[in-house]
């Protein structure tokens, strides 16, 4: 009986692994927006200060923690040096820095301190779209969630972000986020 239940289990696994491959083919690309407007230049866009507020919801879609922000970033000609503060509504506050290079017109590599190895990220027209996996802390615990994350600028002071979280491929978060430039 045990291994019926392995058996069953391992099915379950590679058939989840295999819908969300496939339905990770069909989703939007960075490219899909190359002749969009406006452009976004993330290191145009984030060099200085930019406030932004959010909201982290559950698989399930219910409002689990909101913040505001503060993003101050400095641009030297190939890299960007990002500082964020975090205010968690719990009255946690989160840091991070992340180093941005710009390696072509559409490719960027960033590290940061909880980032996992390093961030890929694609520019075309108002999107960027940035993969990384980030440390999180859980209950006292790290654990590796996978983000896909995209900002669409919507005019020159106003960008949205959606990032959706994994965990071996099964969706437990989302992340929304509205920036504003001075």
């Amino acid at each position: 009986m045990k291994i019926y239940k392995f058996f069953n289990l391992i099915l379950l696994i590679i058939f989840t692994q295999f819908i969300t491959s496939c339905s990770s083919n069909s989703s939007m690309k960075p490219e899909d927006f190359k002749d969009k407007k406006p452009r976004l230049i993330i290191e145009e866009y984030l060099a200085g200060e930019v406030k932004a507020w959010g909201i982290l919801q559950n698989r399930s879609g219910k409002v689990t923690r909101q913040f505001s922000a503060t993003l101050n970033g400095k641009w030297d000609g190939t890299q960007l040096i990002l500082d964020e503060t975090f205010n968690w509504d719990d009255g946690e506050i989160q840091n991070r820095q992340w180093k941005i290079n710009k390696i072509d017109e559409h490719n960027y590599e960033g590290t940061a301190g909880d980032v996992v190895g390093k961030a890929k990220g694609f520019s075309f027209g108002p999107a960027f779209k940035f993969e990384y996996v980030l440390l999180v802390p859980v209950k006292g615990k790290e654990m590796k969630i996978t983000f896909d994350d995209w900002i669409f600028m919507q005019d020159e002071k106003v960008a949205i972000n959606r990032a959706k979280m994994t965990k071996f491929g099964i969706r437990v978060a989302d992340l929304t986020v509205v920036f504003v430039k001075d």
